[in-house]
């Protein structure tokens, strides 16, 4: 039982801080906040995604040119250029690192307003902090695992902010239900999302990118965007609309 309580902890601690420090600050900035709550929230990013741990730089890059480039051969992450699921996470990891590493020639204007954190990238975003955090997680489950099927959710916490970005590009591009018409392919996948903490209204999204709170209908609740609120109302940040 309390190896279930970190792994849903984990998943949970780690999709919040995707969706509200990467996507929702680094690639659409929806809100303001000062250099050192940016700097608080990179380590925290760090501390939940772990071995996970994606730049908020390079992720404001890649979702600027997915927004730019939905459903084309130019989208970094569409589903309807790879044939499969596991060949859509191969492409989004070659697409991510090369935006990384600066293989990938981006226009000046994608880089605006970016969050960086050179130095604290460079020193936590390598194989050796991956590996240590491998062992990390090892460790816990070793501690805390009662049963042998336990271990089969060991692979995602070694990837697990890979694989949410991946359930959410491959599933809300292929399934789900559409409150606008957006000229893509883009869905909603849960009416009500307890699993994806708002990041499953992905066609209410790409239809408002600006708007910080993707649920829409009466029956839709975006828990991020709640926490964005009482973050907004303690001083935290400053939701500009």
């Amino acid at each position: 039982m309390l190896l279930l309580t970190f792994i849903v902890c984990h998943w949970y601690a780690s999709l919040f801080f995707q969706s509200f420090f990467h996507h929702r600050y680094a690639a659409h900035g929806l809100f303001t906040m000062s250099k050192a709550w940016e700097k608080a929230f990179h380590i925290c990013c760090f501390v939940t995604q772990g071995s996970s741990y994606i730049s908020a730089k390079t992720y404001g890059l890649m979702h600027r040119l997915h927004h730019a480039h939905t459903d084309t051969e130019h989208d970094p992450h569409s589903p309807h250029y790879t044939t499969n699921v596991f060949m859509l996470l191969w492409k989004t990891r070659n697409s991510y690192n090369d935006i990384y590493v600066g293989r990938t020639d981006i226009e000046q204007k994608y880089y605006k307003d970016l969050p960086e954190w050179d130095t604290f990238d460079k020193l936590v975003h390598n194989w050796q902090s991956r590996v240590l955090w491998a062992v990390v997680y090892v460790a816990i489950y070793v501690a805390l695992a009662t049963q042998w099927w336990m271990y089969l959710f060991l692979p995602l916490s070694l990837a697990m902010g890979a694989l949410q970005g991946l359930a959410v590009n491959w599933w809300a591009h292929k399934f789900g239900y559409e409150n606008f018409d957006t000229g893509n392919t883009s869905k909603n996948i849960l009416p009500i999302d307890l699993l994806f903490v708002g990041e499953a209204y992905h066609n209410n999204h790409h239809k408002y990118p600006a708007r910080a709170n993707n649920a829409i209908r009466w029956f839709e609740f975006d828990a991020t965007y709640f926490i964005i609120k009482i973050m907004n109302y303690l001083g935290v940040v400053k939701l500009k609309r």
